[in-house]
Order: structure tokens, then sequence, then C-alpha cells
């Protein structure tokens, strides 16, 4: 092998083993949850979101610069046109103090106008905390009563379409196949950039991207 030879196959191997380590730290930050909130078990009674009597309510909160949250909005689009008249939805989008204006206004709130039975709600960290939602994309389902029978992600990872356990939760629930328990809650992982700099921290300053 002549000394070209050996350059070009060291070269490819350099390449090879570069291109093998991103595509890994990418699937493993895909597959990453962020930090699950712990909702109540009830709604919140000083919650300022509508919620009907007479159907489930979801409510799912969002950074509207999460570029991950856009896969959340698209499977809430499904969920949405398949429950029709057994589900209502508030969709939050968490805009800080000092971000007036159309900040939050982006292609998610766009997304999310367009699906029939959902609210947008522009927050200033209000309702994400009295829900208890640290990651954007965070979804909560309360049943009629007001209990709390679901908490997580509806996606496979960030950013990802396709089946998955949050959907199938919720699709179960509505459809009467998971028993009505206080202490039965469906929970999954949620995928999505974080909505505040700490979960415990008493600021409304996001960290996601933008």
């Amino acid at each position: 092998m002549s000394k070209r030879q050996a350059l070009v196959a060291v070269s490819v191997a350099v390449w090879l083993i570069a291109v093998v380590g991103g595509l890994s730290l990418l699937s493993k930050y895909s597959l990453a949850p962020g930090v699950a909130g712990s909702p109540s078990s009830r709604w919140p009674v000083a919650s300022r979101l509508a919620r009907g009597t007479n159907a489930a309510h979801l409510v799912m909160v969002v950074h509207p610069h999460c570029p991950c949250s856009r896969a959340s909005i698209g499977e809430l689009a499904m969920l949405m046109a398949r429950e029709q008249g057994h589900l209502q939805a508030s969709v939050v989008f968490v805009e800080p103090p000092g971000f007036a204006g159309s900040w939050a206004k982006t292609d998610l709130w766009a997304s999310a106008g367009l699906i029939p039975g959902v609210t947008r709600v522009i927050d200033d960290g209000r309702e994400a905390r009295l829900f208890s939602a640290a990651t954007s994309g965070q979804t909560m389902v309360y049943d009629a009563d007001g209990r709390l029978r679901f908490t997580g992600g509806i996606t496979v990872a960030r950013g990802h379409f396709g089946d998955n356990e949050g959907v199938e939760s919720i699709a179960m629930i509505l459809d009467d196949r998971r028993p009505a328990r206080n202490s039965t809650v469906a929970k999954t992982p949620v995928y999505g950039c974080a909505l505040f700099d700490s979960v415990h921290s008493s600021t409304s300053k996001v960290s996601c991207p933008r």
C-alpha cells in the first residue's frame, strides 16, 4: 500500500469514527427525557384556564421557541382529530416578563391555532407552575371530574413523530379501557427543552435555545 493509499484509508477511518460518534451523541440526546413535573391530582383551583365539565381536558405547556415541541403539537393535532367531542385542550405558551409582543407567537403558536378544539394561552409562568410543568411539551389530562389521569409527553423522542406510549395512554383513558382510580395516573417521559432555568427557580427565565 502506497503512502497516499494509507493516508486515504486513515482519513476514511477517522471520518467514519466521527460520523458514528456524532450519530451516537445525537441519538443519546434525542432519547434523553426532560425533567418531569408532578402535577396536582386534582385540577388546580387557582387556574384561570377554562375547563368544561362534560369532557376530559388536556393541558400542554410549551416553550414557543422549542424546536422539539413541533412534534408535540403535531401529535396533539392527530389526537384531537381522532378524539373529536371527547377531549378539550389548552396549549399554554410560556412567555417570560419582558418578552411581550410577538415573541410567543411563533410557528408553534400558529400550528396550535389550526387544531380544532384547542385554546391557546400566553402565560407568564403562572399556569405552568400551577400545573408543575418543567419541560416543554409536558401534557396533563384531567377527566370531567377534574381528576388527573395522565401526565407526561406525547412523543417517542425529542422532535420525533410516530406511535408513542403517551398518545396510546390518553386514547385508552378516553375509551374507558383504563379504570378511573384516584391512584391510577398514566405517566410517560417528556422530551423537550427546559421551560425554566431551574425547576426550583422563582423566575420565569427560559433556557430553551431561541
